[in-house]
């Protein structure tokens, strides 16, 4: 199955007209996608110089919820990658494992996890940082998912490895899911984080989102957020996909890029 989000670009005599025609086309309803505006539209004087509106919808991927702890569902939302799944080799004979901790390859979650542990800890020796390396292996809620290996940093003074709002520490995590990737030859759903820090800041980014939320419908009017990394504009979108009364898109380019929620009518 293809875990490629799905994204289209649509043209529209306005904004809503261009969305609505994105969504026909993709099978898809308001809370399922991502508006990007790439052009406003304009009249033009006397009709010269008019142009449509173009937009951008990207399909939202379902998350799983359950990559860091029970009560603290963050990690899934900053990366998908392909769920770890038991060995297709079965020995002539015997009958087929029922164990999940077994890899592709042979790999157990444990090895795997030690490969990963390793890893981060040269790194961290290499740029002199004093830090424990937590393990902990987390089951899925939902038939399907993968399991999620968790590599949690303890010590003193580690929030430049944090960064702004969470930059250092996901360049971080996407170094080590590289070196681990190459030396297991497959991808793993590998999350790393510092503390309970991103168990922390998407907690805070939901309350921002419901509160915001409120606020959108009481004035029916819309609102943006303050440009967010694509892991933070990911959280508010999943945290009001549902919501009854408001949708989201997201506007701007590149670090500018952001959220913004506005009433459903």
């Amino acid at each position: 199955m293809n875990d490629q989000a799905r994204s289209i670009q649509v043209s529209g005599s306005d904004i809503e007209a261009a969305i609505n025609a994105g969504l026909v086309q993709m099978g898809l309803t308001r809370d399922e996608v991502e508006v990007e505006i790439i052009q406003e539209p304009s009249r033009g004087v006397l009709g010269i110089g008019s142009r449509e509106a173009i937009v951008r919808l990207m399909e939202i991927r379902p998350v799983r919820e359950e990559a860091l702890q029970p009560e603290s569902p963050v990690e899934a939302v900053a990366a998908e990658p392909e769920p770890m799944t038991p060995p297709a080799r079965v020995e002539a004979g015997t009958a087929p494992q029922d164990d999940d901790r077994t890899m592709r390859r042979g790999r157990t979650e444990e090895e795997i996890l030690a490969i990963a542990r390793d890893v981060l800890a040269d790194l961290l020796d290499r740029m002199e940082v004093e830090a424990t390396v937590e393990t902990r292996v987390v089951k899925p809620r939902n038939t399907g998912d993968g399991t999620t290996l968790v590599l949690d940093l303890r010590g003193n003074d580690l929030g430049f490895l944090i960064g702004r709002k969470g930059e250092t520490l996901a360049a971080l995590q996407h170094v080590v899911r590289l070196i681990v990737n190459k030396e297991i030859e497959q991808r793993v759903n590998l999350l790393v984080d510092i503390g309970g820090y991103k168990a922390r800041r998407e907690s805070a980014l939901r309350k921002l989102a419901l509160r915001v939320a409120e606020q959108v419908t009481r004035r029916h009017r819309r609102i943006a957020l303050e440009p967010m990394s694509p892991y933070e504009r990911r959280i508010i979108h999943i945290t009001l996909r549902n919501h009854p009364t408001v949708t989201t898109e997201s506007v701007g380019e590149r670090d500018r890029r952001k959220v913004t929620i506005l009433p459903k009518s």
